[in-house]
């Protein structure tokens, strides 16, 4: 009975030691909420947002780029007019990098004179 008690509470640790290490495991996450991939504007500034877990240093277009403590980061630039791709990376303390990359149509209308 001693025994299977010790066993039961080794498992438990192991589980929940894996439980609480499970972000670590993943490696960097990168979530980008706007703009949609895809998607047009005719704006002359463009602001990339999302979010970045397990990360130690994040680049947006090979910039450095900061986060909240909340993991949300936002990054405001003007893209030249035409198809524009915008790429967010990530690497943890490990050396694991991920990258996302969204592309975006940027519109630049002219008047008829």
């Amino acid at each position: 009975m001693t025994r299977l008690a010790i066993l039961a509470l080794c498992l438990v640790l192991v589980g929940y030691g894996l439980f609480e290490a499970r972000r670590l495991i993943e490696g960097p996450v990168i979530t980008i909420t706007s703009p949609k991939n895809g998607s047009a504007t005719s704006t002359d500034m463009v602001v990339v947002t999302g979010t970045a877990y397990n990360i130690a240093f994040l680049t947006i277009n090979s910039e450095p780029a900061n986060t909240d403590q909340s993991g949300r980061f936002s990054y405001l630039f003007s893209p030249p007019p035409g198809y524009t791709t915008i790429t967010v990376a990530a690497r943890d303390r490990f050396g694991r990098t991920t990258v996302r990359t969204i592309a975006v149509n940027v519109l630049n209308y002219c008047p008829a004179a």
